[in-house]
């Protein structure tokens, strides 16, 4: 099976570096990368530009102009220059455990999405890891970190919790997810009407639900770490287009990938 991975990023090219040395270091390299860009500076294209050249990997660079947050059309677009049937994304601050892209693969099924969890990073460790580019340096024993469990590798125990599938919203997280592209697709991709942040991975969640996908929470296996920066909260339109969707049971968005498939 081909797989792509999908990078988003916006303007913090340091922290997007560790996670492209992080893809290009797994023991299952993905068939294609895909940087999916929100409008950031020279810098990064510079920074892909570096990597494209001497990587194994096709690196495919999607950029779009900065006209705000618009992180559900940077994922469309990617997701539609994908040449793979299956699809994984993080955002370009979680750094990747080695065997992140075989456990994805290891789990996937058809009409099952994969949620994965996240170790985070405070502060001082994700200052020192930006300053090295040390991958290694990464470790159990560090301090200053929450989630810490989520570091253990048990791929076993991961096997477990595949066996059990719901449609649970919470802890719903756009930064480690994976599922085939036909099940992306079959609702129409992301929501654009979404422009500023929050909620707009669990609106794309709840149609994927509402089409009989069924989650699986992938724990103990595609382990990835959160470089720290401060987050948002999720605005009240961005609530009501969420609630609309559980509302209406619905599936399809107007404003979503089809639009591209149609100018290609």
């Amino acid at each position: 099976m081909r797989c792509s991975l999908i990078i988003t990023t916006y303007n913090w090219s340091e922290a997007l570096e560790l996670v492209i040395l992080s893809a290009l270091g797994q023991t299952r390299l993905p068939d294609e990368i895909i940087i999916a860009d929100d409008g950031s500076k020279q810098d990064t294209k510079e920074l892909i530009e570096k990597y494209r050249h001497n990587s194994v990997v096709p690196i495919i660079y999607s950029w779009q102009e900065d006209q705000g947050f618009r992180l559900a059309h940077s994922r469309n677009l990617a997701i539609s220059k994908s040449t793979c049937e299956y699809i994984i994304v993080v955002d370009g601050d979680m750094v990747l455990d080695s065997r992140f892209v075989k456990d994805h693969i290891r789990c996937s099924e058809k009409g099952t999405y994969i949620q994965g969890s996240r170790v985070l990073l405070m502060a001082e460790p994700t200052k020192s890891i930006l300053n090295s580019k040390n991958l290694k340096n990464i470790s159990f024993f560090m301090q200053n970190m929450k989630n810490r469990m989520n570091m253990i590798y048990a791929p076993w125990v991961s096997k477990v919790y595949c066996m059990f599938k719901n449609n649970e919203l919470n802890r719903t997280r756009g930064c480690n997810f994976s599922l085939f592209k036909e099940d992306i697709i079959a609702v129409n991709g992301f929501n654009e009407d979404f422009v500023t942040w929050g909620k707009e991975d669990s609106e794309f969640v709840q149609r994927l639900y509402n089409n009989g996908v069924k989650r699986k929470n992938l724990k103990f296996s595609a382990i990835q770490y959160h470089l720290y920066h401060k987050e948002g909260n999720a605005n009240e339109n961005n609530i009501a287009l969420l609630q609309n969707t559980i509302d209406k049971k619905l599936i399809w968005c107007i404003n979503g990938i089809d639009k591209y498939y149609i100018s290609h």
